[in-house]
């Protein structure tokens, strides 16, 4: 009988050697994708604090991160998520012009679906290097915050993005949170009695954390709370990720093209200044050369490597004052896992760092077939609802214990 059974196994083989090898290698996969791959998230902040109680409370930090089964390798997760986002159709803002004390302009993008008066939440998003108010990814947030946390939101498109003529030689640098600052004062004042939640993407999240360390305890005046989603903390470690042969050098030097073409459009404001060889910019090959030629020059640094100290996070974190909530995946090939600062969370009253050991940059994708909206835009919506739910509570004892 076991013969026989065998016989017909190694028949259906030999008639079907691609299917049978291809079954086993699904199934070895799906294996090591369940044991390995899926997983809950870890979350670092000091126990027994208000904001440790308030993000443990959200039913997403107890659930498993189930990435994408076909597409958890984390460039790919950042690539396809993109492509998928992309199918969000274009938001119908409108834009307020917004002057800074030295004479530059950016554009506020604002959207809201309901108008609940002078009170409604506002969550203000500052986008990625490249990005602006109709990023895939923005667009995403947008719709997450009006539809389901019923706020009203604005984009901070930064200098020389989002269409808006460029005033002077001057864009944005990840460790300068001047232009933000302005911007906070400037709803503030406009919207008195709304709460306002400030969420950085990426370098937008780099350029947030900043402002947060700098400003401390003053930053509670004008904020409520915040969220980074996939920001470097470690300046360094990251652009040497970046810098490593293969996917990550492709990605990029894809920026770097971006960053330098961004800066072709408007070249007439920089031509007239010796601070930098523009030739020079426009032959940048990585984002370390456009910011050593161009960026660290244009606000005042010495070299690359002391704009990057300056930006770099990891080490001064808990000078954050504001309950500010950090969504990292461990293979973001933009911040490696192994330098996520964990301890300086745990010590933390005022963040929080949620990490999955996958989801790439900016995407964490889950699902079978993914439809745009992915596992960090959930976190997003649970913990600004949460916040606004109970922004008396956050007011009062985030920084203290319950």
């Amino acid at each position: 009988m076991m013969n026989l059974l065998l016989d017909q196994m190694y028949q259906f083989y030999q008639e079907n050697p691609m299917l049978v090898v291809s079954t086993i290698v699904l199934m070895i996969t799906y294996i090591y994708y369940t044991l390995y791959v899926v997983g809950r998230p870890t979350l670092h902040c000091r126990k027994n604090t208000a904001l440790h109680s308030l993000v443990d409370s959200l039913p997403i930090t107890h659930q498993e991160y189930r990435p994408t089964f076909w597409c958890w390798e984390p460039r790919l997760q950042s690539m396809v998520a993109c492509f998928i986002r992309q199918t969000v159709p274009d938001i119908r803002y409108r834009r307020e012009v917004f002057s800074f004390s030295d004479g530059g302009q950016v554009g506020l993008d604002w959207m809201r679906k309901e108008d609940t008066g002078a009170e409604q939440p506002i969550v203000l998003i500052l986008p990625g290097i490249t990005g602006s108010s109709q990023s895939e990814y923005v667009k995403i947030l947008v719709n997450v915050a009006c539809d389901e946390a019923k706020a009203r939101c604005v984009v901070f498109n930064f200098r020389g993005q989002g269409g808006l003529e460029l005033k002077s030689p001057r864009t944005f640098c990840a460790a300068n949170s001047d232009d933000l600052s302005e911007i906070l004062d400037h709803l503030k004042v406009t919207y008195p009695e709304a709460p306002v939640v400030a969420v950085g993407v990426s370098l937008g999240g780099i350029m947030l954390g900043n402002y947060l360390t700098d400003q401390g305890e003053a930053a509670r005046s004008k904020l409520l709370a915040a969220m980074l989603i996939s920001v470097c903390f470690d300046t360094f470690e990251g652009t040497k990720s970046m810098e490593t042969p293969g996917l990550n050098l492709l990605l990029n030097r894809h920026l770097a093209t971006n960053l330098v073409e961004s800066i072709k459009e408007v070249k007439e404001q920089f031509q007239a200044n010796n601070t930098w060889d523009l030739e020079q910019v426009f032959s940048s090959k990585t984002v370390r050369e456009f910011d050593n030629r161009l960026t660290a020059k244009m606000f005042g640094y010495k070299s690359v490597a002391e704009y990057y100290g300056a930006a770099r996070l990891h080490g001064k974190v808990e000078g954050i004052k504001v309950a500010t909530l950090a969504v990292n995946a461990e293979d973001d090939p933009f911040q490696p896992g192994d330098s996520i600062p964990r301890e300086g969370a745990d010590r933390s009253s005022h963040l929080a760092i949620l990490t999955t050991k996958y989801g790439g940059h900016v995407g964490f994708m889950d699902g079978w077939l993914p439809n745009g909206y992915f596992y960090s835009d959930r976190v997003f919506s649970q913990y600004i609802q949460a916040v606004f739910s109970n922004k008396d509570m956050v007011k009062q004892f985030v920084g203290g214990r319950l």
